[in-house]
């Protein structure tokens, strides 16, 4: 099912439920209601958006998810449900049981999809080809560190060479634009993760001691290039702020259209399919982990009326 997104950033708003309904309200009158059950996420970015308690619970008992944006409008918190999975401890300690070839076996098909994934954003180009050329070098576990080589490689040919750019987590203007397209895409995959009954702290890569979303961050990084493509075309479209405009278009990377193996579909739909093969994998099996991948472009057309 299709679930949908809703972002309240413009004016002050308050949540509540009304008989199974997200309602929202402005100066005491109602302005829209959704179905709990048909809610994905809700993104809130107006400082004055009030909510109650109700909203919490049922967006939670749903299956929802519940993003608050800081200062600067990029995801700062996240709430997401506990897994009702029926074999949650199953999977918890396939995670933890996981052995150590099995964890770089899939971090390598990860990183490679990632470049082959790069490499489509800046189709057609000479760079496109060397990005290619570098995949067959990503080793299990990764242990050259080709994915960095190929970062350098991307981020130094990402926007023309007339203009000046360094991917900085902290930077502003298009650096903000992929943190916030970042940060929808994690907390997508973090409420996929728990749905399938795993800890999204529990990483085959990652593994800092302060980082509550390993996991998410592992699976993540092929799906980096949806969000550089769309800021790349916001550049060309002369759009470089993150506001509500830029956000909308980051906003559809939850509906684009991608493939994963034979099948195809939404991306808030797909990456159920694309959490459950990493636990064909981590589980033994299967070795080919099935990433998203892009339909001919259609998953990063925008509409800049």
């Amino acid at each position: 099912m299709l679930k949908r997104t809703i972002e309240i950033s413009s004016q002050r708003t308050h949540l509540s439920m009304r008989q199974g309904q997200l309602t929202l309200t402005r100066d005491g009158n109602p302005i829209a209601s959704v179905p709990c059950e048909d809610l994905g996420t809700v993104i809130v970015d107006q400082p004055q958006t009030t909510y109650t308690h109700a909203v919490l619970r049922d967006l939670a008992s749903g299956g929802g998810s519940l993003v608050v944006c800081g200062h600067d409008h990029l995801p700062v918190g996240l709430l997401i449900p506990f897994g009702n999975h029926c074999q949650v401890v199953q999977r918890i300690n396939e995670q933890v049981d996981a052995t150590a070839p099995t964890k770089k076996r899939i971090w390598q098909q990860l990183i490679r999809a990632k470049i082959k994934a790069s490499a489509t954003v800046l189709d057609p180009s000479p760079v496109a080809s060397r990005l290619r050329a570098l995949v067959s070098h990503v080793r299990s576990g990764d242990p050259t560190n080709v994915e960095a080589r190929a970062a350098k490689l991307f981020w130094a040919n990402w926007l023309p060479a007339d203009c000046e750019f360094r991917r900085d987590q902290d930077g502003d203007e298009f650096n903000g634009l992929l943190n916030y397209g970042y940060a929808i895409v994690r907390a997508l995959l973090a409420r996929a993760i728990v749905s399938a009954g795993y800890l999204p702290a529990i990483g085959v890569h990652h593994h800092h001691r302060s980082n509550a979303f390993c996991l998410a961050d592992d699976l993540m990084e092929p799906l980096r290039p949806f969000v550089d493509t769309i800021v790349r075309d916001l550049h060309q479209h002369g759009l470089g702020e993150v506001n509500r405009k830029t956000k909308q278009q980051l906003l559809e990377l939850l509906t684009m259209t991608v493939r994963l193996g034979e099948t195809s579909g939404p991306l808030n739909v797909v990456i159920h399919r694309y959490v459950s093969s990493f636990g064909d994998c981590l589980r033994g099996e299967s070795k080919t982990l099935q990433v998203p991948i892009a339909i001919d472009g259609e998953g990063t057309k925008q509409s800049w009326n």
